[in-house]
Parts: structure tokens; sequence; C-alpha cells
């Protein structure tokens, strides 16, 4: 049900589910995890979800799920405009959105936004995670913000030091329309990536880090 490491038998593929509020939240919170994975495992499947995404950020957004997943991969990519900052008002039709998913998919990792997120879009999304698939692995990954909301995450995935710089250079490549905040920079990206490998101990020094509610090791 909710495993560490999900077992495969060869008999169908690992599948991923990343879902995002925001056309870089995927990437900034795990993708060099996702890039991880999908070294690991050649076989695995992504469906990718950014729930606002209009004008140049929706095509930021599908460049980024092409970049960071081999399009041969990615069973879907779904890419919604609701507005952002206003989703806890549009909640019944993002609840539609996870109902769909809910029927069509059973992913062996979803990935998602912090329950605790400073951001309402963020908190919406995670609750509508839970909701919505009660007996999966989910692991909800941190984005750094000016609000200063970052926690004690438990969950660790160790990066080598070249998937973090693959991720932060891909991150600084696509979206460009973020350029003009201070805090969107390789020093941010790279630092929390280093604070989390310590904590972690990892062989690199590099990790991102998830809350994990269920775990059944």
């Amino acid at each position: 049900m909710l495993r560490l490491k999900p077992d495969r038998d060869g008999a169908s593929p690992l599948r991923v589910l990343c879902l995002g509020c925001h056309s870089d939240d995927i990437e900034i919170g795990c993708g060099g995890t996702v890039l991880q994975l999908a070294a690991e495992h050649p076989g695995a499947v992504f469906d990718w979800v950014v729930f606002s995404a209009s004008g140049v950020r929706a095509a930021e957004a599908a460049s980024g799920a092409r970049r960071f997943v081999d399009p041969a991969r990615m069973e879907r990519v779904v890419l919604k405009d609701f507005r952002d900052g206003y989703m806890p008002f549009a909640g019944a039709e993002i609840k539609d959105v996870f109902e769909e998913l809910k029927r069509e998919i059973s992913p062996d990792i979803i990935f998602t936004h912090n329950r605790r997120d400073a951001h309402q879009d963020h908190r919406l999304i995670a609750e509508l995670t839970w909701n919505s698939f009660r007996s999966h692995l989910i692991l909800e990954y941190e984005i750094p913000k000016y609000d200063g909301d970052l926690g004690r995450p438990g969950a660790f995935s160790a990066l080598s030091r070249e998937t973090c710089e693959r991720k932060v250079e891909l991150i600084l490549e696509t979206f460009a329309s973020q350029g003009g905040k201070h805090w969107f920079d390789r020093a941010t990206f790279m630092a929390l990536m280093r604070l989390r490998g310590m904590e972690c101990d990892a062989p690199s020094g590099y990790a991102e880090a998830f809350y994990a509610r269920k775990l059944l090791l």
C-alpha cells in the first residue's frame, strides 16, 4: 500500500504523479528526485499536472515537463488555468480534476505540496491530494519563499551534486519569466538542497526533503 520503496516485479512500470499549483513548483520542489527516478527506473512513466498555467507560464510549464522527463515516458501533461492565489475559491472545480485523475490512474508515488505551506493554493492542492488518493505513497515537497515557512521534513532523497546542478540549470533556463524575483536564483536552490543534504548525511552533501505522513515499511 504505502511503500517507502515501491516493489516492482517487472509486470508493470513504476508510475509517478507530479502535482503543482504553479508552473515551476514541481521542478523546484522535487525536480532532482524526478530526474533521479527517471534515471534509476528506465521503465517509469509520469503524469504531470499544473493547476495555474496560462500565457507564457503555460509555455514554461509545458517546457519544464518535457525537459525533466522524456516525453516518450510522459503519460499525460495537464495544464489548467486556475487563477493564481484564488484556488480555495475554485475548490469544487479543482476537486473535479482530482476526481478524474483518481478514476484514471493509481500512482506508485505522488509528489504534491506541503499541507502547512504558507501559500493558500499550495495547501488546497495538498489537502485534495490526500482526500483523493488515500492508499498511496504521497510525498509533500517544499517551496522556498518570502514567508519563511520551511519546516522540519522527515523524508529525504539523496541526490548527486550533478543531479542538483542539472535541476537548477533547467529551472533557470526554463522559467525565465521568474528571473526578476530576487530569491529565484542558483544560490537559493542549491543552498536548500545543501542544507537538506547535511541534515540527512547524504553522501554528496545534497538532497531534497519531503513530508511523509504515512509510510509502510
